[in-house]
């Protein structure tokens, strides 16, 4: 449905996209991750026609945006991050001239426009005037006019900056709902948009493609350190911390932290393994012939239970920290920035 390959776009000496590559699928909803100033804004506006890539080429259905730009914007509806409404019109003077602008047909645009209205929910605010809307209501007005002329493709550019929490719950059930008959590509600098909404998402940085899969493939993907916490019930925090030796000797063990938290002789122990996520067991840093592995990182919860069952505690509590989208957004967006 789209396809993008080694797109670049500079502005004079400044390089904004740097040879990025991807595909969107037919009805997938796709996001483009990322800080400000990382390149989202500017693919977008390379996909609809209102910029052309400097090198590199881009098709939205086959369409190729540089040589068929007004078949591609025929094919696509665009909400930019400043909805482009007229405040002076009603809602739907507003569509009417959307509509038109769109050439639907006259005998059509009644369809198109009341399809438009229902699926968006602005029936309680049809005949307001655009300028009396709330922010949330503008929103679901750009996206009306997005989809009034039912394209294959919507590109919608922070479709939920500036709406209060109810409001980006509301517009990111309508982006699900459109996702389900077209294809989606939002643009976004809020993790939780991703997970509520996308199903894989792009991971832009300074022009340059940091990831790209779904939250799922992207969170196991990432390479780190691996932590437990666990805590164990036994003679005390001295008694712990001497046995912690003997846990120390496993050669993936780098860091320990273990803090006393009672009378009831229970001390909570952070251990940090030096294997990184999705090494091979017998790779360096890897872990002990026989350990069991998850995801090809060597499973350190056997070692750690183990451990302790051989220094006579009882293992009350062992969790392994899990990286979330939250962790790689943050690790791959502050590689090479200055401090």
């Amino acid at each position: 449905m789209i396809r993008v390959t080694d797109v670049r776009k500079s502005y004079g000496h400044v390089e904004a996209v740097r040879g990025v590559s991807f595909e969107v699928s037919r009805r997938e909803v796709f996001g483009l991750l990322g800080p400000n100033g990382a390149g989202k804004t500017t693919i977008l506006r390379m996909l609809t026609g209102y910029h052309f890539p400097t090198s590199g080429t881009a098709t939205v259905n086959g369409y190729d945006v540089y040589a068929e730009p007004i078949t591609v914007k025929r094919n696509i509806g665009y909400l930019p991050e400043s909805a482009p409404l007229y405040s002076e019109l009603n809602v739907m003077e507003y569509l009417q001239f959307i509509a038109q602008a769109r050439g639907i047909p006259p005998s059509k645009r009644a369809e198109h426009i009341d399809r438009a209205v229902q699926e968006c929910g602005l029936e309680e605010v049809a005949y307001r005037s655009i300028d009396k809307l709330s922010k949330g209501y503008r929103q679901r007005t750009g996206l009306a006019q997005a989809i009034i002329h039912d394209p294959d493709v919507l590109i919608l550019d922070e479709p939920t900056s500036g709406l209060d929490p109810n409001q980006i719950i509301e517009i990111r059930r309508l982006v699900r709902e459109l996702g389900s008959t077209k294809t989606v590509i939002l643009s976004t600098h809020i993790l939780q948009e991703v997970e509520a909404v996308c199903d894989r998402v792009l991971i832009l940085n300074r022009g340059r493609v940091a990831a790209e899969g779904t939250t799922a493939e992207i969170t196991s993907g990432m390479k780190g350190e691996d932590v437990f916490l666990f805590t164990v019930k036994g003679a005390g925090e001295q008694p712990v911390r001497s046995a912690l030796g003997n846990l120390r000797e496993l050669r993936r063990i780098e860091h320990i932290e273990a803090t006393g938290v009672g009378p009831a002789a229970r001390t909570d122990v952070k251990v940090t393994l030096g294997a990184r996520r999705g090494e091979e067991a017998g790779a360096p840093g890897g872990a002990p012939e026989g350990a069991a592995l998850e995801g090809g990182a060597p499973e350190g919860g056997e070692l750690i239970f183990d451990w302790a069952v051989s220094e006579g505690f009882k293992l009350v509590g062992l969790e392994r920290k899990r990286y979330s989208l939250e962790d790689v957004f943050i690790s791959l967006t502050t590689e090479g920035q200055p401090s």
